[in-house]
């Protein structure tokens, strides 16, 4: 009977480990928007695109493939129409030059979606409050299938014949001798 009572604790003390690790995990992806660690310092940015796709709060903001920060918000800019996006840059990546440019970016064929830098020449830094004017849209992978689609179907047939030929050939006439 001890031996039993043993077994149900472990099995739930596992358990119990299980959910506390899920739980913690669920909260560490970037696409939950849930953090467990403290607020962040740094300078907040932002960037209006004409379609960000499926970028989520929480998805890496990079440069040359070095994570500077992180998305904070998407919004609709009523006025533009245009999707802004809100970022935090980490106070120790001062030096982006004000005129870089910004495109939405994807990890992988199917991965998700992140905010790429490109630096910019100025002598100039990016600051607190700070707009990024020059960016480059998400490549949608649906839209460029269908204008693919689109594209073929409205072609004409292939045709490698002479115009006015039919292809057929006319039918000979027989002469008797």
């Amino acid at each position: 009977m001890r031996s039993n009572r043993s077994i149900e604790i472990g099995t739930g003390l596992f358990v119990l480990l299980g959910f506390v690790s899920l739980l913690f995990l669920t909260t560490q992806l970037p696409s939950s928007g849930l953090k467990l660690n403290q607020a962040k310092t740094g300078y907040h940015i932002s960037a209006a695109f004409d379609n960000v796709g499926d970028l989520k709060v929480g998805a890496p903001v990079s440069m040359a493939g070095v994570t500077l920060g992180e998305v904070e918000g998407v919004r609709i800019d009523w006025a533009t129409y245009k999707a802004v996006v809100n970022m935090r840059i980490d106070g120790k990546y001062n030096k982006i030059p004000d005129d870089s440019d910004a495109s939405i970016e994807t990890q992988g064929l199917l991965g998700g979606k992140y905010v790429g830098i490109g630096a910019g020449g100025a002598e100039t830094f990016l600051k607190d409050g700070s707009q990024i004017t020059l960016t480059q849209s998400a490549l949608v992978l649906e839209n460029l299938i269908n204008k693919f689609f689109s594209g073929q179907a409205s072609k004409p047939p292939d045709s490698s014949a002479p115009a006015g030929d039919t292809g057929a050939a006319a039918p000979k006439k027989e002469t008797s001798k």
